[in-house]
């Protein structure tokens, strides 16, 4: 189901009446909502969370209070709603593609089975992001002279990388698998080292969301040369995608979404996606939505699941193919 369809659904009050009422029948939510945000306070993650848990919380009747527990690539946290904590409604999880997608492939032993320990409420929201060279350690426009500078450079081109397994570490090792480049990662420990290196000139490329991107691009700190997703960004129409510069089927977005733990009863999970889209209807929370370079969007737990369960093959092939491995 599209977003304008969820949202045209809410308006007419559609959807949201049977869901709520059948939620309160069971005499749910009797108590504050956790949100558990696997990440730590004042990113993007947390930024999104923050802003439509407010609306959630009136839509609900209880307040919905976000909950940090970052650490281990999401593990932490994730593992807490799949495993620790009752699956009665009253606590639910803001993962993302390396919660849901990438940390089966990246660890041998993971403490939650996504797919199994995890019912699916909504997809909540994705990211654009963009190929950016710092231009005075890279002097490039455009992808073909990145890979053509690539070929002249035996030692590799060093790239920034907030975590291992992250969508900007991950997209740029499938575009370096793609096109043949030989790309090194430096791996940091958060986005904000990662960005100042690459602002100074310690490497010289990136994959970046652009909320982050925005106001290093504009000062000419940073240039664009690829948008990552399969259309051109609508803020930087004049960046071709990867996959207009040569490299077919080339696709890399961010995402996140809601989840429960399994056995959730199924009334507090139409009340949960209900909820939220009621949260994100408002022109206020699209536009702070928008200025983040985040395109919130909705759809039914198993148009969900069918994302994860491509993503996960996805990335599942790009983390054995590189031999990615958790540090």
């Amino acid at each position: 189901m599209q977003r304008r369809t969820l949202l045209s659904l809410l308006a007419t009050g559609a959807l949201a009446p049977a869901a709520f009422g059948a939620a309160a029948q069971g005499n749910w939510p009797s108590q504050p909502i956790r949100l558990i945000v696997p990440y730590p306070a004042g990113g993007g993650t947390d930024f999104f969370a923050r802003l439509v848990a407010p609306g959630m919380g009136e839509v609900l009747g209880q307040p919905v209070i976000v909950d940090n527990r970052p650490g281990a690539s999401g593990i932490i946290g994730a593992t807490a709603v799949a495993k620790q904590l009752a699956p009665d409604g009253h606590t639910f999880l803001l993962g993302d593609m390396t919660t849901y997608a990438v940390n089966p492939a990246m660890f041998d032993k993971l403490s939650y089975d996504p797919l199994k320990d995890l019912r699916t409420v909504t997809m909540t929201a994705k990211f654009d992001f963009l190929l950016v060279v710092n231009p005075n350690t890279l002097p490039v426009r455009n992808l073909q002279e990145l890979i053509a500078l690539a070929a002249r450079t035996p030692e590799g081109l060093n790239y920034a990388s907030p975590s291992v397994g992250t969508t900007h570490h991950l997209a740029t090792e499938l575009l370096a698998r793609e096109t043949g480049m030989k790309l090194v990662a430096i791996t940091y420990k958060g986005g904000g080292p990662a960005v100042q290196d690459l602002l100074g000139g310690q490497v010289g490329l990136m994959f970046l969301d652009r909320a982050t991107a925005r106001p290093h691009i504009e000062s000419g700190r940073l240039r664009p040369i690829a948008a990552a997703g399969a259309k051109r960004i609508a803020a930087y129409p004049e960046v071709p995608t990867v996959a207009e510069q040569g490299v077919k089927g080339f696709e890399v977005e961010g995402w996140q979404g809601f989840t429960v733990r399994t056995g959730t009863p199924d009334a507090v999970v139409q009340a949960l996606q209900a909820a939220y889209l009621k949260a994100i209807a408002p022109a206020e929370i699209r536009r702070k939505l928008g200025e983040a370079g985040i395109d919130p969007v909705g759809g039914t737990p198993e148009q969900f699941t069918q994302y994860i369960q491509s993503e996960t093959a996805k990335w599942g092939r790009v983390v054995r193919e590189r031999g990615i491995k958790a540090e």
